[in-house]
């Protein structure tokens, strides 16, 4: 019976093996190499990981991605829960302002970068533009240092925020009457009725939508590169921009592969914390 269900499961394996298991081995391989782009190789062991972390702009690099989840992650779940909070009462026309609220995360996240690039155009972008109407100084936006991760967690907020209002709006969705009732009878004001009653109530689904941007925030790469490419300098070069340097312009594939581990490795405990904390939490 044992060997009859095989026969099933034994496509499976094979993709799995062939699509995940396979290439991570691979990846930890290559990383214990002095790996060359002509395909000759050192195996030097644990130095590629070592060397890794003796390197400043590696390090950078891991307080950039810091930062930019940080801003991309803040930002889109506090105006999602907001705008969720509008969206789940009933006005005129809703269905239709809903349609377009979500319409950023429906583009892809390249024509989205190219779209902002030329609004972040310090003398042709139509920001600098809309700050000079109101009387503000323009800004380089994502050509300065100081501005540049704000600037693209900005474009990160605008096109996820959607995402994080439907999640939320369907955790709202969800929960009972009775505790608003009582609080109306009460005399509860709308702020104390959202604060101690729908915030508490919802925020399990809120950890859900932080869980799910903090992992595209940490991966995001296709936008960054299109408007930045970790510029100006090294001031947006977040791992993955370093990691596809060191591959694919500096062509340290052994270097790089440390690097993939090494993200994987950081990954994989943010994920286990989150978990952990999930457990451990009481929410109501």
């Amino acid at each position: 019976m044992g060997r009859r269900y095989a026969w099933f499961i034994a496509p499976a394996v094979v993709v799995t093996v062939a699509v995940i298991i396979f290439p991570w081995m691979f990846t930890v391989f290559m990383s214990m190499h002095d790996w060359q782009v002509t395909g000759a190789r050192t195996f030097i062991g644990f130095d590629n990981y070592v060397n890794a972390f003796r390197d400043a702009r590696f390090l950078q690099a891991i307080g950039r991605t810091a930062t930019y989840a940080l801003f991309a992650v803040s930002m889109p779940v506090v105006l999602g829960t907001a705008a969720a909070t509008v969206f789940h009462h009933e006005f005129p026309l809703r269905g239709l302002l809903r349609g377009i609220f979500i319409m950023p995360m429906m583009a892809t996240p390249v024509a989205v970068a190219l779209v902002w690039a030329m609004m972040f155009h310090p003398q042709l972008g139509v920001l600098n533009y809309l700050l000079k109407s109101v009387g503000m100084p323009p800004s380089l936006w994502v050509y300065a240092p100081g501005t540049v991760l704000p600037a693209l967690a900005m474009v990160e907020t605008w096109q996820w925020t959607p995402l994080v209002m439907l999640i939320v709006l369907g955790g709202l969705a969800t929960l009972p009457v009775e505790p608003y009732e009582s609080a109306r009878i009460d005399g509860a004001a709308p702020w104390q009725t959202f604060v101690y009653i729908t915030l508490p109530l919802v925020m399990p689904v809120i950890f859900v939508a932080v869980v799910l941007r903090t992992i595209d925030a940490l991966k995001a790469f296709d936008l960054i590169f299109t408007i930045t490419q970790g510029g100006p300098g090294t001031a947006s070069e977040t791992l993955n921009i370093f990691l596809y340097l060191k591959a694919f312009s500096f062509y340290q594939i052994g270097q790089a592969s440390a690097v993939v581990v090494i993200f994987f490795a950081l990954i994989v405990a943010l994920s286990l914390g989150s978990l952990y904390l999930r457990e451990r939490t009481r929410w109501a």
